[in-house]
């Protein structure tokens, strides 16, 4: 067994532990720090595949903000589950079993692993993204050429996805947003360890120095808006953690948050429309320099990444600013 295969068994055991160990706890605060090393491990997983870009962003969604808005959702409610009829249990167990025994069913049809005639490796598309894209887009990140450019149209869906849920959660909790005094307590008391007011002082700038570098870096390695968007979000997340929600509004209000919510949008659908009126299709970025299609291409992607990048955190923060400003509950 080679070093990879055992790195690789290593960590899908400890996932499939840390999973089970979820399963069986009652308490959610517990469960939500097992939830956030399970996505840690997942990112550890994704990177021995070499999926770097997956990684990145599993690293900074399913570890870093997705638990900051689980316990954002448990300070609105109890810590503990409730517990569930035995009479009940049953069920759930059979549905789990059944669902279980029909992916290892289905899983027999799998090629082996690290199998270099899978179809995903010989399949003629398989060459068009990797070679013929070096060619026709000049990118070296194939994944960025193939989520911003071949299928634009994909991208822009799933950014109004995102759109979607920046608007709606805010809607539903802004009845009852308010900053109460024991959100404001606690803010203080958390800013009045020296350790955490100067870590996070001092983190501060290289988070937001590394998403920038994360989103417009991404044509030449792992990375791009969503990335960058995320990892941007968590700077902000970080300081109202430390600071309290009330410092980080100082710097970016909540009117001008919903503001930029709407503005990646915007700006993707905006291109290609521009895209159109220059007289190609839409999202064709070889019109931005019709001389020279490669430089249209990375202009395109560019603005696109940054559109996504935008989106994506001002759409993080304001969810964390609407579950923030609601106040705790018990």
């Amino acid at each position: 067994m080679s070093l990879l295969v055992l790195m690789n068994v290593s960590l899908f055991a400890l996932l499939l532990a840390t999973a089970l160990a979820i399963t069986r706890l009652r308490a959610l605060y517990e469960a939500t720090m097992l939830t956030a090393l399970a996505g840690l491990l997942s990112a550890s997983l994704f990177v021995s595949l070499d999926a770097l870009d997956v990684a990145i962003t599993e690293a900074a969604v399913g570890t870093g903000i997705s638990t900051v808005l689980f316990l954002g959702a448990l300070a609105l409610t109890r810590s503990r589950e409730a517990v569930t009829p035995r009479r009940k249990l049953w069920s759930g167990g059979a549905v789990a079993v059944l669902l279980g025994a029909t992916l290892l069913y289905a899983s027999q049809d799998l090629p082996s692993f690290a199998d270099p005639d899978t179809p995903v490796q010989t399949h003629p598309v398989g060459h068009t993204y990797l070679q013929e894209s070096q060619e026709d887009i000049g990118i070296p990140n194939t994944v960025a050429a193939v989520l911003a450019s071949y299928r634009g149209y994909d991208t822009l869906g799933e950014l109004v996805v995102i759109f979607t849920a920046g608007v709606t959660v805010p809607l539903l909790l802004m009845r009852t947003r308010r900053r109460g005094e024991q959100d404001e307590a606690r803010a203080v008391v958390m800013s009045e360890y020296r350790v955490l007011r100067v870590a996070s002082k001092i983190l501060m700038p290289f988070i937001f120095i590394f998403a920038c570098y994360v989103l417009f870096h991404g044509d030449y390695g792992p990375g791009g808006g969503f990335q960058g968007g995320v990892i941007f979000a968590a700077g902000f997340v970080l300081y109202g953690l430390v600071f309290g929600i009330r410092s980080v509004e100082r710097v970016l209000p909540w009117p001008v948050m919903l503001g930029l919510v709407p503005v990646g949008v915007l700006l993707y659908a905006g291109l290609g429309i521009a895209n159109m009126l220059l007289g190609g299709t839409f999202l064709d970025y070889d019109t931005l320099v019709p001389d020279h299609p490669e430089e249209g291409q990375h202009i395109g992607i560019l603005i696109i990444e940054t559109a996504v990048g935008i989106t994506v955190a001002a759409v993080l923060i304001a969810v964390f600013y609407s579950f923030a400003g609601r106040g705790a509950r018990r």
